[in-house]
């Protein structure tokens, strides 16, 4: 398949992709990241190995479609998940809260 990283052309197949990356070990996870064989690697350095380019030159957002036109599952980032991977409801602060949580004075609570 051919796609388009950083500005440059690269024909990529889902072979060619898990022999790149056949003995690479993932790097601790802290945004998007994709399931290659049975491990879990971050998008950013999954791209760094198929295209021997630096991670600033490409975004997460090119790679992750490259990867999933090829048929790799594909994750979004960690934010708001435990450790289990459960998504922990947040509270939404009204304006009003959100002034008087950051002065240190309790918030009016009935508006």
């Amino acid at each position: 398949m051919r796609c388009v990283i950083a500005r440059f052309p690269f024909d990529l197949s889902k072979n060619g992709v898990l022999a790149s990356m056949k003995g690479v070990k993932p790097e601790p996870i802290t945004g998007e990241s994709v399931l290659i064989g049975r491990r879990h690697y971050p998008v950013k350095q999954v791209g760094e190995v198929i295209t021997r380019q630096d991670r600033r030159d490409f975004t997460s957002g090119e790679v992750t479609r490259a990867m999933t036109r090829l048929g790799f599952t594909c994750q979004g980032g960690l934010a708001g998940q435990t450790a289990q991977g459960t998504v922990q409801p947040t509270r939404v602060l009204t304006p009003l809260q959100n002034a008087s949580a950051l002065l240190g004075s309790p918030a009016p609570q009935g508006l």
